[in-house]
């Protein structure tokens, strides 16, 4: 597994136990990630992910909000939302980083952690995210 594809994983599993927990704090990621196994590398990202998304969530949140008909978030999968969050906070903020690979991360993660359903409600989510942002 790649370097990204761990950090994205780790950054996942961060954001799930912070949403879960509501201790948002970065004693609570770092205490996450001293845990887990990466490398430093992969931990960085990580973080950077992490952080991006707890900053921007306002903004990351109203986007994904306008791209779901019939969707309140409360009522996502809550793995779902976090890849959601994150793949949105890449394609918003991380100009380093193409487009169709934070799409094609989002989806490929889905299937890993998510439901069947999961990279087909994703990549549909997502598309409407870049357009709606202009990143598309």
């Amino acid at each position: 597994m790649g370097t990204r594809r761990k950090a994205r994983e780790l950054a996942l599993q961060a954001l799930y136990q912070v949403e879960m927990t509501g201790d948002y704090s970065p004693r609570a990621i770092e205490f996450f990630l001293a845990h887990f196994e990466g490398s430093g590398e992969a931990k960085e990202f990580a973080r950077r992910l992490v952080l991006g998304v707890l900053d921007h969530r306002a903004e990351i949140d109203r986007l994904i909000r306008q791209s779901t008909d019939n969707w309140k978030l409360s009522r996502m999968a809550k793995v779902d939302l976090m890849i959601l969050r994150m793949a949105s906070y890449e394609l918003l903020f991380c100009p380093d980083i193409p487009l169709n690979v934070s799409m094609d991360e989002a989806i490929e993660i889905g299937k890993r952690y998510g439901s069947a359903d999961s990279p087909t409600f994703i990549n549909g989510v997502l598309d409407q995210v870049a357009v709606a942002s202009g990143a598309k």
